[in-house]
C-alpha cells in the first residue's frame, strides 16, 4: 500500500483510490500524509510576551489617569483647571481610562460574549472621547468670541451645548453599533486556510461594512475636531487648549490612518495585535497632549497656576 496526496485536509490509503478520508476542520495530515493530526491552536493568548507588554502598557497608562483624575479634583478650583469645561475634562479622562482597559477585551481566547463587545466597545469609548475633543473646542471658540463686542454668540456661554454635542456625536454612534449587533454580529470563528498545520481562533466581525462604518465614523469626528482646532489654535495662551487639542488630533489621526493598511496587511492574532496597538497609542496621544502639560503647570509651575498669569497672558 502507499498513500497519495489529494489535498490539504485528506489522505488516501491505495495508489488506485478515487476517494479520499477528509480529515476534521481541527485536524491537518501528518508528514508522511497518511493520517490526521491535531492542528496548533493560535490565538493572542495571555502567556505571550507581546501580549503581556500590552497589558502592562494598558495598566500602566490606566493608572496614569487616575493619578490625573486625583490631581484634577485636588485642584479643581485652580485656574489651570478652571479655564477649560470641567465636566468635559472629567468625562474625556473616563472614556480614555476605559479606552485603555477595553483591550483586555481583545486578549484571550476568543468568546461570544467578548466578540460582541470589543469592537462595539472600542468604538463608543473613542466617539465619547473624539466628541469631547470637539465639544472642547467649541467651548473655546465660543469662550474667546463671545468676548468680542456685540457677539451674538453670548447667548451661548454658559449653555450645556457641549455637553448636548457630546450626547448627539455619541449617539450617532451607538446606533450605528446597534444596527451591526442586531443585523450581522460578530461571533467566535476560526481560520484554517493562512497558515499551514495552524488553526487560528479569532472574532469574525460579522459586517466588515458596519466595523469600517464605526472606524469611518470616529474618523469624522477626529479630522473635524483637528480643523475646528487648528484654524483657532493661535487665540491668546489663555485659551491655548486650542493647541494641545491640534497636536492630539494630529497624533489621533496619524495612528488611525496608519492602522487601516497595517491591519489589513497582516493576518491571525497580529491583526488583533496592531488594533490593540492603536487604541493604546492613539489613547496615550490624547492623554499626553491635552493633560499632562496641565499637570506639569500644577505640580512644577504654580507661579503659572494664578489667575493674574492667566490674564496677563489675554492682555
Amino acid at each position: 500500500m502507499e498513500s497519495v496526496w489529494l489535498d490539504d485536509d485528506c489522505y488516501c490509503i491505495y495508489l488506485d483510490s478515487d476517494n479520499c478520508i477528509t480529515c476534521n476542520e481541527s485536524e491537518w495530515t501528518n508528514k508522511k500524509r497518511d493520517m490526521c493530526i491535531p492542528r496548533t491552536v493560535d490565538f493572542l493568548s495571555h502567556g505571550d510576551y507581546l501580549c503581556l507588554g500590552l497589558v502592562a502598557f494598558s495598566v500602566v497608562k490606566a493608572e496614569v489617569i487616575c493619578s490625573v483624575l486625583c490631581i484634577s479634583c485636588i485642584y479643581n478650583n485652580t485656574p489651570v483647571v478652571k479655564a477649560n469645561n470641567l465636566e468635559l475634562s472629567y468625562i474625556l479622562l473616563l472614556s480614555i481610562f476605559f479606552s485603555f482597559l477595553c483591550v483586555l477585551l481583545f486578549i484571550g481566547r476568543p468568546q461570544k460574549v467578548t466578540c460582541l463587545l470589543r469592537q462595539v466597545t472600542f468604538g463608543i469609548n473613542f466617539t465619547l472621547s473624539v466628541s469631547c475633543v470637539l465639544a472642547k473646542t467649541v467651548t473655546v471658540v465660543i469662550a474667546f468670541n463671545a468676548t468680542k463686542p456685540g457677539s451674538k454668540i453670548k447667548k451661548w456661554v454658559g449653555t450645556r451645548v457641549s455637553i448636548w454635542l457630546v450626547l448627539l456625536c455619541s449617539l450617532v454612534q451607538v446606533g450605528i453599533c446597534l444596527v451591526w449587533l442586531i443585523s450581522s454580529p460578530p461571533f467566535p470563528d476560526y481560520d484554517t486556510h493562512t497558515y499551514t498545520g495552524k488553526m487560528i481562533l479569532q472574532c469574525n466581525e460579522g459586517s466588515v461594512t458596519a466595523f469600517y462604518t464605526v472606524i469611518g465614523y470616529m474618523g469624522f469626528l477626529s479630522a473635524l475636531s483637528f480643523i475646528v482646532a487648528f484654524l483657532v489654535r493661535k487665540l491668546p495662551d489663555s485659551f491655548n487648549e486650542a493647541q494641545l487639542i491640534t497636536f492630539s488630533m494630529l497624533v489621533f489621526c496619524s495612528v488611525w490612518v496608519s492602522f487601516i493598511p497595517a491591519y489589513l496587511s497582516t493576518k491571525g492574532k497580529y491583526m488583533v495585535a496592531v488594533e490593540i496597538f492603536a487604541i493604546l497609542t492613539s489613547s496615550a496621544g490624547l492623554l499626553g497632549c491635552i493633560f499632562i502639560p496641565k499637570c506639569h503647570i500644577i505640580l512644577f509651575h504654580p507661579e503659572k497656576n494664578t489667575r493674574r498669569h492667566l490674564i496677563g497672558k489675554l492682555g
